[in-house]
């Protein structure tokens, strides 16, 4: 008897110990499922994850006109073209199809009156959201800069300016066309929309930096063929030049982890892309695809949430701002900009 209830505690006690793992695996399970991984946080932090970018080429002029005109005749009010814009942006919804003029006349009166922007947009929801966003756009755009000019004797000198300092992807004298066609669909590989603005123009064609920066890409790309891709000195922008020519697609020696400056050529226009293979023409009309990439946080850089905007209203912008070149290798056929360029944060 007394080794028959010894047997029968040692199965209850046996029992007791399986049903405690389970239930300890159980509460480990749930307290796995509910922890978030280092990743996942990071997935999570604040920061902007998506811009329609909807100012028109006209708005753009109107406020960098502004904001240039106030700093170049120390005016007691100067203006700052982004606080601007992102102000306007509060009162049309981001849709600048709808900018009144007489709102910017309201704002510009109330600025020269005493008023400041933080004190009209302390209690305006999303002015912030606007500003973050704009300023990741037209950071680089506006600004102190040296730039080469020919004096009245034929010398050289360099010239302290405040202004447009970012130039049309398409070099000065040369002629492109091109229309709105960011979010067009594509199917080459698969179903996607056009996340840049073609530019339509002849093989050979001088492509220029838009802005100072890095290159942070260049080499083949299946579907953008040549390109070369080049990250903006604040790490904010990165711009994607594609379909850059066969067999010479780039200017000399240009190689990733260099910095550019703003008006240097970068590359030659062409057809490639759309294959495995390196070096094909297979695009039909030769033209440079230009694009724009937002970065709020690394972790879009690449990936699903990565944000592309339309660039197409600020080529429209840039095209009073165009780098003159000139073939200055005549065995290799390389162009470079005329008139040399410098800002403090490249010299630095």
């Amino acid at each position: 008897m007394i080794i028959r209830t010894v047997k029968l505690n040692l199965k209850i006690l046996f029992f007791l110990i399986i049903v405690t793992l389970l239930i300890m695996s159980l509460i480990l399970s749930y307290v796995l499922a509910n922890t978030e991984a280092p990743s996942q946080k990071a997935e999570k932090k604040d920061f902007i994850k998506w811009v329609d970018f909807k100012i028109t080429s006209s708005a753009l002029e109107k406020t960098a006109k502004l904001d240039i005109d106030s700093h170049n005749n120390n005016e007691k009010v100067k203006y700052n073209w982004i606080e601007l814009l992102a102000y306007l942006a509060c009162k049309n919804g981001g849709d600048f199809k709808k900018f009144k003029q007489k709102d910017l006349d309201s704002l510009i009166e109330k600025l020269k009156s005493g008023n400041t922007i933080s004190n009209l947009t302390k209690d305006i929801k999303y002015y912030n959201y606007y500003y973050e966003s704009y300023n990741a756009v037209l950071g680089g755009f506006i600004g102190d800069y040296q730039i080469e000019v020919v004096n009245s004797n034929g010398a050289k000198t360099m010239e302290k300016k405040y202004g447009i300092k970012a130039f049309l992807p398409i070099a000065k004298n040369y002629n492109f066309s091109h229309y709105d066609d960011f979010g067009n669909s594509r199917s080459y590989g698969f179903k996607r929309t056009h996340l840049g603005n073609d530019l339509m123009g002849s093989i050979g064609t001088p492509i220029i930096a838009v802005e100072s920066g890095i290159v942070e890409n260049i080499g083949w790309n299946q579907y953008g063929g040549w390109r070369v891709g080049i990250r903006s000195l604040d790490t904010k922008r990165y711009y994607y030049y594609a379909h850059l020519r066969k067999d010479h697609p780039y200017s000399e020696e240009l190689e990733k982890g260099q910095i550019v400056k703003a008006g240097d050529v970068i590359g030659y226009l062409g057809m490639t892309g759309y294959s495995i293979k390196e070096n094909v023409n297979n695009i039909n009309v030769p033209h440079l695809h230009f694009g724009m990439q937002l970065i709020f946080d690394e972790s879009q850089v690449d990936g699903s949430n990565e944000i592309w905007i339309d660039v197409y209203n600020i080529v429209e912008f840039l095209k009073k701002y165009r780098s003159e070149v000139y073939m200055e290798n005549q065995e290799t056929k390389d162009y470079a900009r005329k008139f040399d360029f410098y800002e403090d944060s490249v010299m630095e």
